[in-house]
């Protein structure tokens, strides 16, 4: 491990060196005959590497981790030793002698070049442990059910690098096994096979309760090489993100707080907008014509608006064609749209079977209440309905809700007269925010263009 780490701050160091080397064949059109003043930038800056990049933490080991937490790191550390290497050569009164487009160009190339480097390293190391090489073993200690989830998770995860050596439970039968794997239960013989080097890390996968157990492990092997990480088994506290973030320096596990950041949103913030105004500004003389068939079928507005919940529990109207009459409904009570409904108008039946009043939504897309691909918003009369009836359902608010979502592509929209019926589309909704990335709202709005606009449950 350690060659690896000074093998890759000489591979960093070497980069950013030819960054320089590339960016002043651009500017020159050589490679050589770099100014005293480019040479200096050039050796301050691969100091400055070998200073700050490992107090940005690029050299730690990033098995498990995703690859994106990895590159921003990098991309951070590289702004800090640009921004202190320009700080230095302007101190030194030298700037004036540094061009600035070879700059530009050096920082640039040298960040790519840096970022394409970790990209092919984690990747190749993630084929290799995919491939049973460059393996830690782990031994789990905790109950069966815990332990199980735990050994799924490493199954799914095979390029991390994770062996599970064994499960450690005292109250397990003799010779029990768990998804194939040996169940130690004398705490003796975990502690002789720690010492034997057979495990690299043991893993506590116990209740908060358990802090005696937690103690005894820590206690046991404090003069042992074997890391120790406490997986807190927090199933009977929370139902969603078990995240841990920092608060005023303390470490705090999120019991039910939005399992995505915001910096982590940026990239689905700007692609609504955009994705929003690409849809709104070429269809609206298609908007116009609809809005005067929904005008002239019945009298009203051409617009249906409806409180509905958005993120964090917000109100906001939701923007929809009109598509029945109007109608008074008693206060509380709301009466969902069924197949032959007779309060739904003849364009209005066309518009729900191709979902085409839904298109106004998108301009709720732009003013920032909803985002293109989320939970749905449901009717707040049902929001006070289901709420004490279905785990989770509330939690569905933690993002901004959707036009369309992983339940609504999946065959869950429309009508929801069971009970059944909500608890399923609300489990889809909590696998897409417990799952997203960016590239699951492409997947899902490609689904929906191929296929999810019209359905059996759309009337």
């Amino acid at each position: 491990m350690l060659k690896l780490s000074i093998s890759s701050r000489a591979l960093d160091v070497l980069l950013v060196a030819i960054g320089a080397l590339l960016a002043h064949m651009l500017r020159y059109g050589t490679p050589v005959n770099l100014a005293d003043p480019e040479k200096f930038i050039i050796a301050f800056d691969c100091a400055l590497v070998l200073l700050l990049f490992p107090a940005f933490g690029v050299y730690q080991s990033w098995r498990g981790h995703p690859l994106s937490h990895l590159l921003w790191r990098v991309i951070g550390a590289w702004a800090v030793v640009t921004v202190i290497g320009l700080f230095f050569a302007f101190t030194l009164h030298r700037s004036d002698a540094i061009s600035r487009l070879w700059l530009g160009y050096a920082t640039l190339i040298s960040c790519v070049l840096l970022i394409v480097e970790k990209l092919l390293v984690h990747l190749a190391l993630r084929k290799l442990r995919g491939k049973g090489m460059n393996q830690k073993s782990v031994v789990i200690v905790g109950p069966e059910s815990y332990s199980r989830m735990i050994l799924n998770q490493i199954d799914n995860s095979a390029q991390a690098g994770f062996t599970p050596r064994c499960l450690f439970d005292e109250n397990a039968p003799q010779g029990h096994r768990v998804s194939g794997v040996e169940v130690v239960t004398q705490f003796d013989e975990l502690a002789a096979r720690v010492r034997d080097r057979e495990i690299d890390e043991i893993w506590l996968a116990l209740p908060l309760s358990e802090e005696h157990t937690i103690q005894r492990f820590v206690r046991e092997f404090r003069h042992d090489f074997v890391d120790l990480r406490f997986l807190p088994d927090i199933r009977s506290v929370a139902l969603f993100n078990h995240s841990v973030t920092d608060v005023l320096g303390m470490p705090a596990i999120n019991l039910t707080a939005s399992p995505i950041s915001e910096p982590e949103l940026w990239p689905k913030l700007i692609f609504d907008r955009v994705f929003a105004a690409l849809v709104l500004i070429p269809m609206s003389p298609l908007l116009l014509v609809l809005g005067l068939l929904v005008k002239l079928s019945s009298p009203g507005p051409f617009l249906f608006r409806q409180k509905r919940k958005g993120i964090d529990g917000q109100n906001f109207s939701i923007f929809k064609f009109r598509t029945m009459k109007l109608h008074t409904s008693k206060p509380g009570q709301l009466i969902q749209a069924g197949r032959n409904d007779s309060r739904i108008t003849p364009i209005g039946a066309f518009l729900r079977r191709t979902s085409l009043d839904e298109l106004p939504q998108f301009i709720n897309v732009l003013l920032g209440e909803m985002s293109v691909v989320g939970p749905r918003p449901h009717a707040i009369e049902h929001d006070n309905l289901y709420k004490d009836l279905v785990d989770g359902y509330m939690y569905r608010y933690r993002i901004k809700p959707g036009i369309t979502g992983w339940a609504q592509v999946n065959g869950y929209r429309g009508e929801t007269r069971k009970l059944e019926k909500m608890e399923t589309r609300v489990k889809f909704d909590l696998f897409y925010i417990q799952n997203w990335s960016f590239w699951f709202d492409i997947k899902i709005i490609l689904i929906t263009v191929f296929k999810g606009f019209i359905g059996r449950n759309a009337f």
